[in-house]
């Protein structure tokens, strides 16, 4: 069981850590020679929390499965697969589109010797940026819940 709870933490902590990191590698008001390197890391950073966030849901399921932490009726599990779930429609449905438009454009050949970011670019970026804080902040709270399992 312990070597199932280490699993799971380590797979939480790699799966969202990527997550906290974003905030300086996508952070507003940057030029795009700066953003194209950030963007580039933060693609290679992608694998982590689909991997890791696939590994800490089902070793967390598994966990209530095998031990001594109640029902699937617990609200604090119940609110921990919610805030789960509300952090992917976050990223996968907020943050990936605009990401997905924003690195075309900053990737795209004709691009290459732009220095600064057109509006609309900018505008994405502070989007993305800002819903970086909302994903952060869920995240957060779904490892006070995961820490302290509250009777709520």
């Amino acid at each position: 069981m312990k070597v199932l709870v280490l699993i799971h933490v380590l797979s939480a902590i790699i799966g969202i850590g990527p997550t906290y990191f974003a905030h300086m590698l996508l952070r507003k008001n940057q030029n795009a020679v700066t953003l194209r390197h950030s963007m580039a890391m933060s693609q290679m950073l992608n694998y982590f929390p689909k991997i890791g966030g696939t590994i800490a849901v089902l070793t967390g399921i598994l966990l209530v499965i095998l031990g001594n932490y109640g029902s699937f009726l617990n609200l604090w599990l119940i609110g921990s697969l919610v805030l789960y779930i509300i952090i992917q429609v976050v990223v996968i449905g907020g943050i990936e589109p605009k990401s997905k438009r924003l690195a075309a454009w900053v990737f795209d050949e004709k691009n290459k010797d732009a220095e600064e970011l057109p509006q609309e670019q900018n505008l994405l970026l502070s989007k993305i940026s800002n819903q970086f804080y909302i994903a952060t902040a869920l995240g957060t709270v779904l490892f006070i819940f995961m820490i302290w399992k509250p009777v709520i």
